[in-house]
């Protein structure tokens, strides 16, 4: 199934393409093997409170949710070689490509909801 992540507050879309990191080896790696992110991709690293772009190539925007899906921390542009300590609260994280949050208007205190991706019909 295809996700999507909205911020409710907004109205926006955050990531029309998200992928899920929810094992062990698919959070160990996250974004590791990858040398970019396309606009509207997006990861999901559940269970997660904080991260580190250690060995990454580029720069990631990163929010941390909590249960209810309230963004706890925000961070535009995290550079490669770097760590977010976890957050009071944080279940997952999302790592986005860089200009997402200023794009999308996310915020600490915004609501993010994780959905199904809307089925397109053939006109």
């Amino acid at each position: 199934m295809s996700l999507i992540a909205r911020n409710i507050d907004s109205g926006t879309i955050i990531a029309d393409r998200l992928v899920i990191a929810s094992g062990r080896v698919d959070r160990a790696v996250g974004l590791l093997t990858r040398d970019h992110l396309d606009p509207g991709e997006g990861l999901l690293i559940v269970p997660c409170r904080g991260i580190h772009t250690w060995g990454m190539r580029f720069a990631i925007d990163l929010v941390a949710l909590d249960q209810s899906g309230v963004v706890v921390d925000a961070v535009a542009a995290l550079r490669p070689w770097r760590i977010r300590l976890p957050k009071r609260g944080a279940v997952s994280v999302l790592e986005l490509p860089a200009g997402s949050l200023e794009r999308s208007q996310t915020q600490r205190g915004h609501r993010i909801a994780i959905e199904p991706r809307p089925v397109e019909r053939p006109a």
